[in-house]
């Protein structure tokens, strides 16, 4: 996994590049088996501050793009705390990886179930065309 982070109108210290890299390597479990499967997995993360004169309200935007074989994953979010906005974008790509994942499993068993009907002479529509 190859993780690029950016800072914008703020400068980066060692803390929040730890953080920051705790909060990926935690999605890394469901990012895992794709990696496995010999799939490059990137990972691009943007913190930033909108504006140098404000001091309160949502001054802190988190970007993450999280690109998975020509699959794109895309959280943001504006928080008053940078940990807060960081933790914000990791829980929606959580989300949005996890619903892609159950997505593709509830196709194949979809799939499998309608073949294994044909096989056993359940039904008569083809599955590999759609037609009876």
């Amino acid at each position: 996994m190859q993780i690029n982070l950016q800072g914008k109108n703020i400068e980066l210290t060692q803390a929040i590049k730890d953080y920051i890299s705790k909060r990926v390597t935690n999605l890394e479990k469901l990012l895992l088996k794709i990696e496995q499967g010999h799939g490059k997995v990137r990972v691009n993360f943007e913190v930033s501050k909108s504006t140098n004169h404000h001091k309160s309200g949502e001054i802190f935007h988190a970007d993450c793009l999280i690109k998975i074989d020509g699959k794109e994953f895309y959280g943001s979010a504006d928080k008053e705390d940078l940990y807060a906005a960081v933790d914000a974008v990791k829980d929606s790509l959580y989300n949005e990886i996890n619903k892609n994942k159950d997505r593709s499993q509830t196709l194949f068993k979809r799939g499998a179930s309608s073949v294994k009907k044909m096989l056993k002479g359940l039904s008569k529509r083809n599955p590999f065309t759609s037609k009876y």
